[in-house]
């Protein structure tokens, strides 16, 4: 039940008629696991963090670079070689005391993810590589959890929500086939518009948001963002009656 002082902290959302009290408690009791503490994370969870998410799993192992500053906010010059997911969820925890935010400092492989995600009720994929998309798109179908993924690389990003709650796809897999990869695509060898994954970032925090109150729209669709020229186009989605994931 909401009270007062969350009345006035969220009075915003509250005065959406698409969420309303219901919606802004729904949010506020909801279990999230963000994976990946890096560009994407930092947006989307500055929005998860301030719409009052209840409960925040971060996962990440790896540590701040001094190369991270220019597009990962929340990092200062004194948090280089700490890691990232303590040091990301300590600044949000003071921005808002009453989101628990958990932070596990390694790599979330199979074994993590088989542990975590029966306790969650969305999944934000803020990695930057093919396969660990790959690994948590086929563990979210497998336990039925709506999977909200995104990636950003010079001036192009890309958005997709798979709502796996009926147990059907299209998913990651249907879209990005095993002969794809990866190699040589990073920003550390093509560099990043950083504004680009604060713009890809609070697109996830929104689709999760909206997973959460009961707004997320019928469908799939890939969102493609063209930061050069501002463009968004959106390509709807079909599973693939093979695909070795979903089919």
């Amino acid at each position: 039940m909401i009270n007062d002082k969350q009345l006035l902290r969220y009075s915003r959302h509250v005065l959406l008629n698409d969420i309303d009290v219901a919606g802004q408690e729904a949010i506020m009791a909801a279990r999230v696991l963000v994976i990946g503490a890096g560009g994407l994370a930092h947006p989307a969870l500055t929005y998860l963090v301030s719409s009052g998410a209840g409960q925040i799993t971060v996962v990440d192992d790896d540590c701040v670079e001094i190369s991270n500053l220019q597009r990962q906010f929340w990092f200062r010059d004194a948090d280089i070689d700490q890691p990232k997911a303590h040091v990301l969820c300590a600044a949000l925890q003071s921005h808002n005391p009453e989101v628990k935010l958990k932070a596990l400092i390694q790599r979330a492989d199979e074994t993590l993810l088989n542990q975590l995600l029966p306790d969650m009720d969305v999944v934000l994929d803020c990695t930057d590589n093919i396969a660990s998309r790959r690994l948590i798109n086929r563990l979210c179908f497998q336990h039925r959890l709506p999977l909200v993924s995104a990636a950003a690389l010079v001036f192009a990003g890309q958005l997709t929500v798979y709502d796996f709650r009926q147990g059907h796809g299209p998913c990651y897999q249907c879209l990005f086939a095993d002969d794809l990869d990866d190699n040589g695509a990073s920003c550390a060898k093509n560099g990043v518009f950083s504004p680009l994954l604060g713009i890809m970032g609070a697109a996830q925090a929104g689709e999760a948001l909206k997973l959460l109150a009961g707004l997320h729209e019928d469908g799939c669709y890939l969102h493609c963002f063209d930061g050069r020229h501002f463009q968004w186009q959106r390509f709807q989605l079909s599973a693939v009656a093979d695909c070795p994931v979903c089919g």
